[in-house]
């Protein structure tokens, strides 16, 4: 966490908008005041933020080549072009296409829209179910950074997090042949395509049943490697500990191939089968595991929020996402459950060590006391129930200062983890 809190905060929601996604989006809405709430727990209050939303709809572009003609119905999950093409999206009541609500005199906000944060940011998350049925949010992500439409959105000194919301995995192309009519080395024109040539497994991914130690293919011929992705964050900011990422996706560990009749009739079709379920307003559904979407995820260790989308209610997976954002900005909490308890009091009592460090000198750590022992720098473990919201006892970590310190300086916690 930072010494200093960097308190402005770009986020940019990564929403797809493929066919079957709409009450997806409407869970994300509802929940979304639970990551407000926690970010409003950070010391200040709620920081100065940004919030742009882009689609998964990139149509049949790729990073290698111009887009491919146009396939499926447009509207209906079809794809042309290079569909929304990373562009920020803009809501009634909106100045701009992006919403912006800052700290301004007096304890007041400044914004660029009208109405409440959470209402405006609701119609903004409604991106519609038409979009293009092979979901690139990874390419839609990197141009979001750099599409001219969306200037002012990024701030060069604030924090970004990136949250990306989606029944599918990533499906970033390489090359436009992956979008070519039925043949023999391709297989059907459908978004298996995705998981048969973007994600290695132990077994060949047209096998049926369970499939072992999938991850991201590397070096494939149509789907992009994920590094890119990767550099193209990082490139954002003169910093890493700058940018996190977060995902509400159907979570990996279970991944597994079935065959169905396609509705045209025919031979049986390979398809990748749910990860997850859950009743929504049209009954039975759920997510496929995204597999790319998780290993990107692991590029940025403690500045991540990986949650299922298939949970009934979203509040928890925001508020996590938020939590993970708070860290990132000069919040620690503690997830006790992980942790050794250092004392036979009632509550887990964390073994923890807190150190200053300075990017100018890294090498010279500066270790903090405890406030009990009457130092003026100093840390100690509270409970705060709002700014923690997940955990069992909601400790967090609270450093006090007797000066201001270094702007290049960072404040590092540690504890003991249990076996």
């Amino acid at each position: 966490m930072r010494s200093l809190p960097n308190r402005d905060l770009d986020i940019l929601f990564v929403i797809d908008n493929s066919p079957s996604t709409n009450d997806k989006q409407a869970r994300l809405a509802a929940a979304f005041p639970q990551m407000i709430d926690v970010l409003s727990q950070i010391d200040g209050g709620l920081p100065n933020l940004h919030i742009g939303v882009v689609t998964s709809d990139m149509g049949t572009s790729s990073s290698g080549d111009a887009p491919a003609p146009a396939i499926g119905q447009i509207g209906n999950g079809g794809c042309a072009g290079v569909g929304d093409d990373g562009a920020l999206r803009k809501a009634a009541g909106m100045t701009d296409a992006f919403l912006s609500d800052v700290e301004g005199p007096g304890g007041t906000r400044v914004t660029n829209y009208t109405g409440s944060l959470r209402d405006v940011f609701g119609s903004l998350a409604h991106v519609g179910d038409g979009g293009c049925g092979f979901e690139q949010h990874f390419a839609a992500m990197r141009r979001a950074l750099v599409n001219p439409l969306n200037a002012g959105f990024l701030r060069p000194t604030a924090n970004l997090a990136v949250v990306i919301v989606t029944d599918e995995d990533d499906c970033s192309a390489s090359s436009s042949t992956l979008f070519a009519p039925d043949n023999g080395t391709l297989g059907a024109l459908s978004s298996f395509r995705c998981f048969r040539f973007g994600v290695h497994c132990g077994e060949d991914p047209t096998t049926e049943g369970l499939h072992s130690n999938c991850e991201a293919a590397i070096g494939s011929p149509y789907i992009e490697d994920l590094d890119p992705f990767v550099d193209a964050l990082l490139a954002a900011k003169s910093d890493a500990r700058m940018v996190m990422t977060a995902a509400i996706i159907g979570l990996p560990p279970s991944v597994s191939v079935g065959f169905t009749v396609p509705p045209g009739g025919g031979p049986p079709q390979p398809f990748l089968e749910r990860s997850c379920d859950f009743t929504g307003a049209t009954g039975t559904d759920g997510a496929v595991p995204a597999v790319r979407i998780a290993e990107i995820l692991y590029s940025f260790l403690g500045r991540n929020a990986l949650t299922s989308i298939c949970d009934d209610d979203l509040s928890n997976p925001l508020q996590r996402i938020g939590q993970s954002a708070a860290r990132m900005m000069g919040g620690a909490c503690l997830d006790t459950a992980t942790l050794v308890d250092a004392s036979p009091e009632a509550g887990v009592q964390p073994s923890c060590e807190v150190a200053d460090i300075r990017d100018s000198a890294p090498g010279a750590a500066t270790l903090l006391p405890l406030c009990s022992s009457g130092a003026p720098d100093c840390y100690e473990i509270v409970a705060d129930a709002a700014a923690c919201p997940a955990s069992a006892d909601h400790l967090r970590v609270r450093v006090h200062r007797a000066a201001t310190v270094a702007e290049d300086s960072w404040t590092y916690v540690r504890c003991q983890r249990a076996h």
